[in-house]
């Protein structure tokens, strides 16, 4: 299933240099949004303009292509507009208008959250906000209940506004990342380029935020539930945003009668089986194949994996994205046929970000004789479409088979730069690197370290994953060699080895 992302700023990027922020206020609980006349409301909405800089990954050294759109936002507190991350990744200038208003504002992003898209801006100068009522966060609608999309959707200037009615509540992917699944509501009104990051109302308090639509279907759109919103609001509120944690199962649907009755489960006994745990998550020391979860901080769960809270059954994992790291949950499971209880101490998982796309960063990259190596990750993989089956593998078993405890970059030499001191070297091109120099490689800073050593040795010998005979690069001429190639490709630095 394809989603589209619903605004035209909707780009590979996030604000590029954050600026510090004090902890925010939670959503203004004594709002006046009740007794503010519409007008008033319509003016907490605002029209957010954004231009970007999305980086290249295929030619890392140069700034990369600059793009821009425009979104939506709204007040929820004292200068702090809420909206989308996508609306805001990558950008190099943030833009507010107000509603009948044609003065552009100035602002900045104070965090932004790509797991959930969701993101807080503030304003240089907040004065002309100052009256305007704060939109109050409300819960999450019932099925078949009405609400409102406003917002600044492609088609005209002027705020939009129309209804539809909640569809369903479901456990889904959010497309910003391309890794990351949350709670969401659909509702069969569309989401525009332009919507994203608008409120969606329903009794005078916002339900979600329009954020995304479905390609296949019309008048079919997605929001950001107020679980979601509150935890994000939640997480910020010390000055900075931790990411989700979770559980770091792998779960397998219970529904075949065979596989139940190996498992020694009754028709209507609950449970689903944990077909693989990732090494060193948060459940690696619980938790392993072959156990049956059966319930979470005492919520059973069913066959498919799904627990039912407030009336509503939805995946399992919404008991744990409403927790932080450091927080506790419990797990009730079956082992070899014994009942076991144990509480697991929740905490984020960085090497799965390998599979997120990556905001808000400048590629990183190492160029020594022509020969470029980059880090791999989502943005790499998708950039250059790697054919070596070595290097998918690497990819895709990267944290199911731990590889990231002895190798926390996966480098790739991805395209070299023709000159004479490479010559006849292209087809090692699209392959991982192995070792420099019989050293095996851990990450791009020590590549770099073997690369630029202070006694230079004869020639530097790269073993390539699943390549039998090495790539040699004579250490003689390669300064004069680095010089020619920085002219002839506008290589203006060699290498950027962090974030």
């Amino acid at each position: 299933m394809k989603f589209l992302f619903t605004c035209a700023a909707a780009m590979l990027g996030t604000l590029y240099a954050q600026q510090p922020a004090t902890a925010p206020t939670t959503p203004i609980e004594d709002s006046a949004i009740e007794t503010a006349s519409l007008a008033d409301i319509y003016k907490s909405v605002v029209r957010i303009e954004v231009a970007s800089q999305v980086p290249d990954y295929k030619t890392p050294w140069n700034a990369g292509r600059f793009s821009g759109g425009n979104g939506t936002g709204f007040l929820i507190g004292e200068n702090q507009f809420l909206t989308n991350a996508h609306v805001v990744s990558n950008a190099r200038r943030v833009l507010i208008t107000m509603h009948g208003s044609s003065r552009k504002h100035p602002a900045r992003v104070l965090h932004v959250a790509h797991d959930c898209d969701l993101a807080l801006l503030e304003l240089d100068d907040f004065s002309p906000f100052e009256k305007l009522p704060y939109l109050k966060i409300g819960s999450i609608p019932k099925l078949e209940s009405e609400v409102r999309v406003i917002g600044y959707p492609m088609g005209g200037e002027r705020i939009s506004v129309t209804r539809g009615v909640v569809s369903r509540i479901d456990f889904r992917p959010y497309a910003h990342s391309r890794a990351d699944s949350h709670l969401v509501v659909q509702i069969d009104a569309a989401i525009n380029p332009g919507n994203s990051g608008g409120p969606v109302l329903q009794n005078g308090k916002v339900a979600g935020v329009a954020f995304q639509g479905l390609t296949q279907a019309d008048n079919t759109g997605y929001m950001i539930p107020t679980p979601v919103i509150k935890r994000f609001l939640k997480d910020i509120e010390d000055g900075q945003y931790d990411h989700y944690v979770d559980l770091g199962v792998y779960d397998f649907a219970l529904f075949n009668p065979a596989m139940r009755k190996v498992y020694g489960l009754q028709p209507e006994d609950p449970g689903v089986l944990i077909a693989s745990v990732t090494t060193g998550s948060s459940s690696s020391s619980a938790l392993k194949a072959g156990d049956i979860l059966t319930a979470l901080d005492d919520y059973p769960v069913d066959s498919s994996g799904n627990v039912t809270i407030a009336g509503e059954r939805v995946n399992m994992n919404e008991i744990v994205e409403r927790k932080f790291a450091g927080d506790s949950v419990k797990i009730d499971f079956v082992r070899d046929g014994e009942k076991m209880t144990a509480d697991i101490k929740l905490k984020t998982f960085p090497p799965a970000g390998m599979y997120s796309v990556q905001y808000g960063k400048r590629p990183r990259y190492l160029i020594q004789g022509g020969l470029v190596f980059q880090p791999l990750n989502l943005n790499l993989y998708s950039a250059h479409k790697f054919k070596s089956p070595r290097v998918r593998r690497l990819y895709s078993e990267y944290v199911k088979e731990g590889i990231y405890k002895e190798r926390k970059d996966i480098l790739i030499l991805t395209r070299i730069l023709d000159d004479p001191i490479n010559s006849s070297l292209s087809s090692f091109a699209g392959n991982a690197v192995k070792s420099i120099n019989g050293v095996a490689i851990t990450d791009i800073e020590q590549a770099h370290s073997l690369l630029n050593p202070d006694q230079a040795p004869e020639f530097f010998e790269i073993e390539l994953d699943g390549i039998d005979r090495p790539l040699i690069l004579p250490s003689k001429g390669l300064s004069e060699a680095n010089e020619r190639i920085s002219t002839n490709y506008g290589v203006h630095k060699p290498n950027n080895l962090k974030n």
